[in-house]
């Protein structure tokens, strides 16, 4: 897990260097015919990744965004209406059945369907009209790492295309040594405060909402941590009545249009006895995790979970666990 998290600079490198005229395909489609309705495709860290473009494009861009149930399709039979829209597909292994059908259901009724998948090759690839092939390598942790990271920036990547946003476009071309500082970021103190923790909320909003969401999945599954995650907003409601003294809390707060509430609620959750670690950039009063900045603040994210990876495999190995090879979990997970 460490070495491919590591890596995640490289693989991104990688695959900005390469598909370029398939990007320029779908922007320019994306242009010509502007979508009735957009819909994501995708479950574990790949829906989060797919969250983090959804931020982008109905932020950027104007256009909502709908995470597909998919049982809708494969269960319920659902003959949904298929024009106008651009059914957007993540996955690692692209194989497994209940993303393969609902993109095949979509094409064949003349949706417009995308694939960002590592396996070029797998069914999910070739039930879609356009593939865009992560180029992270083989990965062979259960815990997705290289990959969610390609993911993230594939994303961002279809954004500026069909933006047209030059000023995205350099930053991500600027990304991988970005993420190289980022991977190097000194967070063990992370490692103390969480090394006894059973239970834990991760907390961002916006665009490092998504970035929470991939962390609380990780410590579930490599340090056995019930962690749940939320927007800063949404955890003053209901979950707030579980915060006691000592309860432990990871705040995501990089650059952005959310990072003063995201901040100013660290702070208020410090008042009330919580054990709060402040993820942001460097020289952010009370932050202990420092952020690595990119050329973009929308690209933060992404490096924001690049310094995280490598603090929580460190973590599961300081609880006793081996974060290679996580309990009752398997690489490829094929739901239906």
């Amino acid at each position: 897990m460490l070495q491919e998290a590591l890596f995640a600079p490289q693989a991104v490198a990688r695959m900005l260097a390469n598909d370029a005229d398939a990007y320029a395909a779908l922007g320019r489609s994306l242009r010509e015919q502007p979508p009735a309705a957009l819909l994501t495709v995708a479950r574990g860290s790949s829906d989060h990744a797919a969250h983090y473009m959804a931020y982008l494009i109905m932020a950027r861009l104007g256009r909502l965004v709908t995470s597909l149930p998919m049982s809708v399709v494969t269960l319920y039979q659902s003959q949904l209406v298929c024009e106008g829209i651009v059914s957007l597909a993540f996955s690692q292994s692209g194989q497994s059945p209940d993303l393969v059908a609902p993109t095949k259901f979509f094409r064949a009724g003349g949706a417009r369907t995308v694939a960002f998948v590592n396996d070029p090759a797998s069914p999910l690839a070739q039930a879609s009209q356009f593939v865009f092939p992560l180029h992270a390598g083989a990965e062979t942790s259960v815990a997705a790492t290289k990959s969610y990271i390609a993911q993230l920036v594939a994303g961002a990547r279809v954004v500026a295309t069909w933006s047209g946003d030059d000023d995205l476009l350099a930053a991500l071309q600027q990304l991988p040594e970005a993420l190289e500082r980022a991977a190097h970021q000194d967070w063990r103190v992370a490692v103390d405060v969480l090394k006894d923790a059973d239970r834990l909320f991760v907390i961002g909003r916006g665009t490092s909402l998504p970035i929470a969401q991939e962390a609380a999945l990780k410590f579930k599954e490599t340090c056995g941590i019930q962690a749940e995650a939320f927007s800063g907003a949404e955890v003053k409601h209901g979950p707030m009545a579980l915060v006691e003294e000592g309860y432990p809390m990871l705040v995501f707060a990089p650059r952005g249009p959310t990072q003063a509430s995201l901040i100013a609620l660290a702070e208020d959750m410090r008042g009330r006895g919580a054990r709060v670690l402040l993820a942001a950039p460097e020289g952010t009063p009370g932050a202990e995790l420092p952020l690595a900045t990119t050329g973009n603040e929308d690209l933060d994210p992404i490096a924001a979970v690049q310094s995280f990876y490598p603090m929580v495999e460190a973590l599961a190995r300081a609880r006793g666990l081996n974060p290679d090879q996580p309990r009752h979990l398997a690489k490829v997970t094929k739901t239906h």
